[in-house]
């Protein structure tokens, strides 16, 4: 069933994901590679993301996240805005209660 409308119509998209970093170094190396060589980033911006990288894996992480790249193929939909976040966790797969859906959670 296909409606149209005057106005468009919005949808939050919430994704978890847990990722194990098993090679740190490597993981600091291309996030800063990528940072260094990211000709839209101010300098001032690239400090940060550098000190970000250098401090703690989960900010070399965040700049490989491209909620552009998740939709760029869908038909009909284009990216209103984005915002992520990346934190370590204390995580164990055999006790965690990985339920990523709630009930009632989908509208």
């Amino acid at each position: 069933m296909t409606t149209e409308s005057s106005s468009p119509r919005y949808i939050r998209l919430q994704i978890e994901l847990i990722a194990e970093i098993v090679d740190e170094k490597a993981l600091q190396t291309a996030a800063l590679a990528q940072v260094e060589g990211d000709e839209y980033l101010e300098d001032e911006e690239r400090a940060e993301a550098i000190e970000a990288i250098n401090l703690d894996p989960s900010g070399a992480v965040a700049h490989f996240i491209d909620p552009v790249a998740m939709l760029e193929n869908i038909p009909g939909v284009e990216l209103a805005e984005a915002g992520w976040e990346t934190q370590p966790v204390d995580y164990d797969a055999e006790t965690e209660d990985w339920e990523p859906f709630e009930a009632g959670s989908e509208e």
